[in-house]
């Protein structure tokens, strides 16, 4: 009778349900035959197999009970016709065939050697004090030995990955850590072939075209495409994986060798990319996002109200990289991502910093009425020596609290330069403050730089007739004399770091500010004078 030795979830032979087990790292026939305490010994076929199950069996043709991949142990209690015995394991794609000699056999069948040779199936040779139970066991073993490493080796890849997935430029960072950990190359393309990013080492270029080809197969530009595909060129092992979102991208590797844990290692890989690339996913909804981004600073508030579908408050962010180096749309989209807004403009050249557009954050609760009041009476009210709302700023709907301004916080890799919420009226203005802001942080090499907005006493002065009189006062500067005195002032004086803010050099700014003390007939070192004109150019 058959006795199976554990679960099979090897696709193999006819199978009529699937296997439960769960599914097990292949076993070197090598590493069984390491083992001294069995004793086997290889004694015909070849020497490199793949061992996924142990399978006893005494029956003249155990073909039907077999899914492929097994160790088929036997004493040959019915073999009659070796030839035709062993031509059946290779049909139901057995791995080897061990051979148990005693008490049935003496020694092991010379035809049954021949056959296994001829058909090409490793034979080994079981000797009697070696229980099949035994061998059973130390299989089992090496099983949980080889899935205790892939899992610690999934575990160290999806760590580096998702520490990859966190730097400043997280799409190539993601592709070099898959690239290392697989030890081929990644790449990201598009649906038609053009390669976004990659890292590892170039296959060669028959290889790269039936990468490129297979990986056309995945893109989701049809329905029923499928989400992978493997295929094998000269050697080349190659896997392509489409990424969510629907735009077509998609994952592609080429690797010398594949091992267990690579199609989860890749899977990991997949989830991240997906999520990164997601609010731009290929050029075309980056180009549509940057547009967006760049009408909504500069349209006017009629044109732009509708497509936001909210008034605000909104907040304009400037962006660069820490580094130095430029942001593409992936990288300035995975910015976005963190920030939690999709509306990037990372396409106006190389050397302009990145800028980002973000709402307001969650909605928050309707304020409950009071016994006795209305939902419009249960709105907050001005208090007595308390200023009342601005009507530039959006206000509440009957019985609901204004939605709250999202905040931006601290990017890692990045320095960040944001506008004081403003609403969709003033949205221009809050780009060229948030300019300023991020030149402010890149001088003090802070982080993050927000733009506070009017408060305390100069709250108290009307903003009509303080505009009034910060264009009289400033009316003999120019608008670069004006933008290096905010600058100046704001960084307390410094000529060292406002030369950084500015990007000129500190003689420039020695030059500037001087001209702006004789045009305006001021002593700049007075600081009563320096409030004054800090107070005239925060209403500019």
């Amino acid at each position: 009778m058959d006795e199976p030795s554990m679960p099979n979830s090897s696709a193999g032979a006819p199978q009529t349900t699937p296997p439960t087990g769960p599914p097990t790292p292949p076993i070197p026939l090598a590493e069984l035959l390491a083992r001294e305490e069995l004793g086997l010994r290889r004694i015909a076929g070849p020497a490199d197999a793949d061992l996924l199950w142990v399978h006893t069996s005494e029956m003249a043709d155990p073909y039907p009970y077999l899914l492929g991949g097994e160790l088929l142990l036997s004493a040959g209690v019915l073999l009659t016709d070796p030839d035709h015995y062993v031509g059946r394991l290779v049909q139901a794609g057995a791995a080897a065939l061990g051979f148990g000699v005693r008490p049935v056999h003496e020694t092991v069948p010379a035809a049954l050697i021949e056959a296994c040779d001829r058909q090409g199936l490793p034979l080994l040779e079981v000797p009697p004090e070696t229980p099949f139970t035994t061998i059973a066991r130390a299989v089992w073993r090496l099983m949980a030995e080889a899935r205790h490493r892939e899992l610690r080796r999934v575990t160290r890849a999806q760590q580096a990955l998702a520490t990859a997935a966190a730097r400043p430029d997280p799409v190539p960072a993601v592709l070099h850590q898959l690239a290392t950990q697989l030890g081929g190359r990644a790449a990201l393309l598009t649906a038609r072939g053009q390669e976004l990013h990659a890292a590892g080492r170039r296959p060669d270029p028959e290889a790269a075209g039936a990468l490129t080809r297979l990986a056309r197969v995945v893109a989701r530009e049809r329905p029923g495409s499928p989400s992978s595909a493997t295929d094998t060129h000269g050697g080349t092992h190659l896997s392509a994986y489409a990424l969510g979102g629907g735009e077509g991208l998609v994952l592609a590797l080429a690797t010398r060798q594949r091992e267990s844990g690579d199609h989860t290692v890749a899977g990991i890989a997949v989830v991240l990319l997906s999520l990164l690339a997601a609010p731009h996913q290929g050029a075309d909804a980056a180009g549509r996002s940057a547009a967006l981004v760049r009408m909504l600073l500069g349209a006017s508030p009629a044109e732009v109200a509708p497509l936001l579908g909210a008034t605000g408050p909104w907040t304009v962010i400037h962006a660069r990289r820490t580094d130095g180096a430029p942001a593409d749309a992936l990288t300035a989209g995975a910015l976005g991502a963190s920030l939690g807004t999709a509306l990037v403009d990372a396409e106006r050249g190389a050397g302009e910093a990145v800028r980002v557009l973000l709402g307001p954050g969650p909605e928050p609760d309707r304020i409950a009425a009071r016994p006795g009041e209305t939902a419009a009476q249960a709105r907050p009210t001005a208090q007595p020596g308390e200023t009342t709302p601005d009507p530039a700023r959006p206000t509440a709907q009957a019985g609901e609290r204004a939605p709250e301004p999202a905040r931006p916080t601290p990017r890692p890799g990045w320095t960040l330069g944001a506008s004081a919420p403003t609403p969709v009226t003033a949205l221009a203005a809050a780009d060229a403050v948030a300019a300023r802001a991020l030149a402010h942080a890149r001088a003090t090499r802070a982080p993050l730089t927000v733009d506070a907005p009017t408060g305390g006493l100069a709250a108290l002065v009307p903003p009509e007739q303080a505009a009034a009189h910060a264009r009289a006062l400033l009316a003999p500067l120019t608008a670069p004399l004006a933008d290096t005195l905010r600058c100046w002032l704001s960084l307390h004086g410094s000529w060292d770091r406002t030369a950084v803010a500015l990007g000129v050099h500190r003689n420039t700014v020695r030059q500037r500010i001087g001209r702006c003390g004789e045009l305006l007939a001021m002593d700049l070192d007075d600081m009563d004078v320096r409030t004054e004109l800090w107070f005239a150019l925060r209403q500019t």
